[in-house]
């Protein structure tokens, strides 16, 4: 790939570099990304033929398997290599055409392929069997060298896996979960689920300890939550009715003291007007010592008597 990028300006090349290797970094944990940068790098480089693998890569990987048929078809033209060969009888797999799959695989490219893409052109080819439902073929069509060989290879793990479940799909369970366990035995990478389905076939279930401890937590959490909201719905009628009781109280003592005050008022209004009590006039008595000593006192006092003329 470098070489080729070489023949870029260098500024593009750098560019284009760029995308390819985020291509590379994303395809497996976001192909939707991947596909994304792989159209900036084929915008900008479309006749190199690196570009035009890497953007097959990432349409296959993103489901759009006509579109990487043709950058696969476009890459193969530029180099002449037979490596892309099945991958693209993978991609008519995928938009439904399982017997031009199969026809690929009887082709003169399949010789030219190391022993890697010949393991994988017969995993695609037994897909293709399945998929138009010749279980048997399939079981046959894996049976290889390759296969029965106790040799590890990168490739090892995947085709015992394919057939162990070639093999329980045809319904023999016991040669399938034989066969899967020599699939985890050779899978050091973890790029199947083997021990997954010989758990399932063992009747085995998988707890997650700490998901359980965390959904008790949550439970719990819920539960106090739950409680809370019992205890204030309970306290909220006894509060509604102490302060109705308490509204009442202090009406009740508003409406007496507006009586005690209007009272008073409406009594002077509806009584009877007073009548005045008669009182006899106090008349000194005298006695009759007193009657003579007032008598003289008043003639004495009299002015123009006949002595005084």
């Amino acid at each position: 790939m470098r070489q080729e990028l070489l023949s870029l300006p260098k500024t593009l090349a750098e560019d284009v570099a760029r995308n390819l290797v985020m291509v590379a970094k994303l395809l497996d944990e976001d192909p939707e990304r991947a596909y994304g940068y792989s159209r900036v790098a084929l915008r900008l480089a479309s006749r190199v033929a690196a570009v035009r693998e890497a953007a097959g890569f990432a349409a296959y990987g993103f489901g759009k398997y006509s579109e990487a048929l043709a950058e696969f078809r476009a890459s193969r033209r530029m180099t002449g290599s037979a490596e892309l060969w099945p991958v693209m009888a993978d991609c008519e797999r995928g938009m439904g055409r399982p017997e031009k799959a199969l026809a690929m695989a009887g082709e003169p490219e399949v010789q030219r392929l190391d022993k890697a893409g010949q393991v994988e052109m017969r995993l695609v080819a037994a897909g293709a069997r399945r998929d138009m439902g010749q279980a048997d073929a399939a079981v046959v069509t894996l049976q290889s060298p390759e296969l029965a060989s106790n040799a590890v290879h990168p490739w090892t793990a995947r085709l015992r896996y394919a057939y162990a479940d070639a093999l329980l799909e045809v319904g023999r369970e016991e040669d399938a979960r034989e066969w899967f366990a020599k699939a985890l035995e050779a899978d050091q990478g973890g790029t199947t689920d083997a021990s997954d389905r010989l758990a399932e076939l063992d009747g085995v279930e998988f707890t997650d300890a700490l998901a359980d401890e965390y959904d008790d937590e949550d439970t719990d959490a819920d539960a106090k939550a739950d409680a809370n909201v019992v205890e204030a719905t309970d306290a909220a009628p006894a509060e509604a009715e102490g302060a109705e009781a308490t509204t009442e109280s202090a009406a009740d003592a508003a409406d007496a003291a507006d009586a005690a005050v209007t009272e008073p008022v409406e009594d002077a209004e509806d009584a009877e007007p007073v009548q005045p009590v008669a009182v006899d006039p106090v008349v000194p008595t005298f006695s009759d010592q007193d009657k003579d000593e007032h008598k003289d006192k008043d003639e004495d006092s009299e002015p123009g008597t006949d002595a005084d003329k």
